[in-house]
């Protein structure tokens, strides 16, 4: 699992790519924030590695929270910038400052 950021100079966005290892997934979204939640806006695409991944251009200076879904289930990323408690999910989510 990974995130990378790309900083666009002349632009007030960060290429944000999220990618997850999941060799025997079917499928993989990255849900947050930045898409109000919704799996089919966050569609990871699979790697001939068996690596999802997507890159998306999240509004610089804000922090948002997402997890991975993975075939239906929730995943943290163990190298999100940090986590956060919320209420509504009754669980830590991974956090991606930019």
């Amino acid at each position: 699992m990974s995130l990378k950021k790309q900083f666009i100079k002349t632009k007030p966005v960060v290429k944000v790519t999220f990618s997850i290892d999941a060799k025997d997934a079917d499928s993989a979204a990255v849900v947050g924030d930045f898409n109000n939640w919704d799996a089919s806006e966050g569609v990871l695409s699979k790697l001939k590695n068996g690596t999802f991944k997507a890159t998306y251009d999240l509004v610089k200076d804000a922090i948002y929270e997402f997890k991975y879904v993975i075939d239906g289930a929730y995943v943290n990323d163990p190298e999100a910038d940090f986590y956060k408690w919320n209420d509504y999910a009754g669980s830590e989510n991974g956090v991606v400052a930019v």
